[in-house]
């Protein structure tokens, strides 16, 4: 497995070493020991996934203290834009935000510590998306932060009339309006 730095610190975009013959492909998805080697300890208790079809937003979510979760996020149909912003206050790229397109023909997963907001959209017809986390969800604590706050500035790569996003996240406010925790 390869661990690719990105211009925030602590997101890490993983991509698989792929052994491919006439009959298909293998790799690993998930190795604890390079994890833990090239990321540091994360205890990973819960498998998410989430199928939704071309235009469909989720986000952008966090979880407050005590119940704040690291995500390992991979495509494993279809093609995402992958979204995470970074909500820790002393951070030298606080409020920044880093776009990766997850999908089943790269296989690169992107990992987001504690202290980001978190989403995707679905550019792909459909697209199925799995992911780790390292703590239960605890709805008394969900939180989130509008998906098109202007001071963002995040760019979904489709345009807004296209996409299908909850009535929750709709409601969600600008960070400048959300208590951040972090």
């Amino acid at each position: 497995m390869n661990f690719i730095p990105t211009a925030i610190p602590g997101l890490i975009i993983i991509e698989p070493q792929v052994f491919g013959d006439d009959r298909g492909c293998f790799f690993e998805s998930f190795n604890q020991e390079s994890f833990t080697e090239n990321i540091g300890q994360v205890n990973f208790v819960q498998d998410n996934e989430s199928v939704s079809t071309r235009g469909v937003l989720r986000g952008l979510h966090f979880q407050q203290p005590p119940y704040s979760q690291a995500k390992l996020v991979r495509c494993t149909q279809g093609e995402i834009l992958d979204i995470a912003v970074d909500l820790r206050k002393e951070s030298p790229t606080y409020q920044k935000h880093l776009a990766v397109r997850l999908s089943a023909e790269n296989r690169q997963q992107l990992f987001v510590p504690r202290g980001f907001a978190h989403g995707f959209v679905v550019l792909s017809d459909s697209a199925h998306v799995a992911y780790k986390v390292d703590n239960f969800y605890a709805p008394d604590y969900d939180s989130g932060i509008l998906w098109n706050d202007p001071a963002l500035g995040i760019d979904w790569e489709l345009p807004a009339g296209d996409m299908i996003i909850s009535a929750k996240d709709r409601c969600l406010k600008p960070l400048a309006q959300t208590v951040n925790p972090f």
